[in-house]
């Protein structure tokens, strides 16, 4: 819902910025309303990712509520350790999730001073396709942080993985890898 909502107003804002683009004739004034449109947006996207942060505390904190409200039964426990016969799968392979997933990730959101940060981000597909349950694990918290929310927001579902023709809950890891320049 965050995503869509600064979405919606990002194309609102795109098209106010171009129509002033559009009828200044000065290309003085033409070329610093394209840089108050990029300074904007700019501001926009940070704004944003504080947004996304905040929902992402609120999905965590009901996960986790409903965690203690439901005791994990040892059925459930067992079901990550029985064979699957189809592993869970993201519609396009797993090089269709990274490529989401590199373009939902704000880079800019990331503080580091090492060159390169890397998590490994573990998550449950649910028997419906959806996730939950995303925690990534790296010595980077902020990087942590960027790569949950970018995980909580890809737009697919996933194809359940499979046991004995049932669908099952499937426990899935994906490393990620961000270098800076």
């Amino acid at each position: 819902m965050v995503k869509s909502y600064y979405n919606q107003h990002r194309a609102m804002l795109n098209t106010e910025f171009k129509k002033k683009f559009d009828a200044e004739k000065n290309p003085v004034y033409k070329s610093a309303v394209k840089n108050d449109f990029l300074f904007f947006m700019k501001k926009m996207d940070s704004i944003e990712n504080v947004a996304l942060i905040a929902a992402l505390l609120k999905v965590k904190n009901l996960e986790d509520v409903k965690k203690l409200n439901s005791k994990i039964t040892v059925s459930q426990k067992q079901e990550f350790t029985n064979p699957i016969e189809k592993v869970a799968d993201y519609p396009g392979g797993i090089n269709a999730l990274r490529k989401e997933v590199a373009q939902l990730f704000y880079g800019e959101g990331v503080y580091s001073e090492a060159g390169n940060v890397k998590t490994n981000v573990v998550f449950i597909v649910e028997k419906d396709g959806t996730i939950s349950d995303v925690k990534a694990e790296g010595d980077n918290f902020t990087f942590n942080r960027q790569a949950e929310i970018a995980l909580y927001s890809i737009s697919e579902k996933f194809s359940p993985a499979y046991n004995n023709g049932t669908p099952v809950r499937y426990r899935f890891r994906l490393p990620l890898a961000l270098n800076f320049e």
